[in-house]
């Protein structure tokens, strides 16, 4: 008898000793048999690597680069219905109709898959990506597949198969209105596996910020989850989103597998590794600023045969 009470004992501690369940930082607890992100490596060795992410912009360190035209949007005004699901983790939505974005130098055109959230609590920090060590409250991934592919999963085997679109909120004093439905239907994924049916909504609803989509970072990098994989070109626009702190709040009633608020669901930022960040660059400034330079040049030239 004491034997097999023995080798039940030691199944049970080898099965939490080598867990393969990946959690964000506020789930580990003593009682908790998940690998936080300091050891998502045990889960995936990807997660180690080189070409991690997130990562902090230092916008000193970044390179101008003329060739990060304003991006082309095809397919973003549609609206359309889809599932918003609570997968334990975030919350994700698939999205059912051809949507695309190409230009900017992605040298291809992407087709939207989904996008997702990560956030922290009650609307305090809780961005991926940071600018400068600043942390926002909130960042929305719009994942895309090249489309000379036909899953994801292909995708994510070419280092340039996946562009993911960054986009950070900030708080604001009145609540975003085309947020609205999205808010509400919040309410019916609380629990972890759950989903319900969102309708009319748009990718341009979601992202159109204040100002415009010309000014953003591109780098390579990675997945920010498990399985971390190296394939992904990630765009991450300088304007914010604004939502107000009880729509960010919002997100922090839904619950983890474990039933535990789902809050500060973000990876902590990874080493650059000597990784370059580009920043966009305005052609149309720079061509303007020649002009005026010839203008001004002339006209020197002019007033001297005078």
């Amino acid at each position: 008898m004491r034997g097999l009470i023995s080798s039940v004992l030691l199944a049970s501690i080898l099965k939490i000793c080598t867990s393969s369940e990946w959690c964000y930082q506020t789930q580990v607890t003593c009682d908790s048999h998940c690998k936080g992100p300091e050891f998502w490596h045990e889960v995936n060795e990807e997660c180690s690597k080189s070409k991690q992410s997130p990562i902090n912009i230092v916008t000193k360190k970044t390179r101008l680069d003329h060739l990060l035209t304003p991006l082309k949007f095809t397919g973003y005004q549609e609206a359309f219905s889809s599932i918003l699901k609570n997968n334990g983790h975030s919350v994700t939505v698939p999205v059912p109709h051809m949507a695309t974005v190409s230009e900017g130098n992605l040298g291809n055109s992407y087709k939207a898959v989904q996008f997702h959230f990560h956030w922290g609590e009650e609307g305090g920090p809780g961005s991926e990506h940071t600018v400068d060590g600043e942390q926002y409250p909130m960042e929305l991934h719009i994942v895309h597949m090249r489309q000379d592919f036909k899953t994801l999963d292909a995708a994510l085997r070419d280092p340039t198969g996946v562009a993911v679109l960054g986009f950070f909120y900030e708080e604001s004093n009145s609540p975003n209105r085309k947020y609205d439905g999205f808010i509400e239907a919040l309410k019916g994924v609380v629990s972890a596996d759950t989903n319900t049916t969102i309708s009319g909504i748009s990718l341009s609803n979601l992202i159109l910020p204040e100002g415009n989509l010309t000014k953003y970072y591109r780098y390579s990098g990675s997945l920010t989850t498990p399985s971390c994989t190296e394939a992904v070109v990630w765009t991450v626009f300088e304007e914010t989103i604004s939502l107000s702190k009880e729509q960010l709040a919002a997100f922090s009633s839904l619950k983890f597998h474990d039933g535990e608020p789902m809050v500060k669901t973000f990876r902590p930022v990874q080493p650059r590794k000597g990784r370059v960040v580009f920043r966009s660059g305005s052609t149309v400034l720079l061509a303007s600023f020649s002009l005026l330079l010839l203008c001004v040049t002339s006209a020197l030239g002019l007033s001297q045969l005078n």
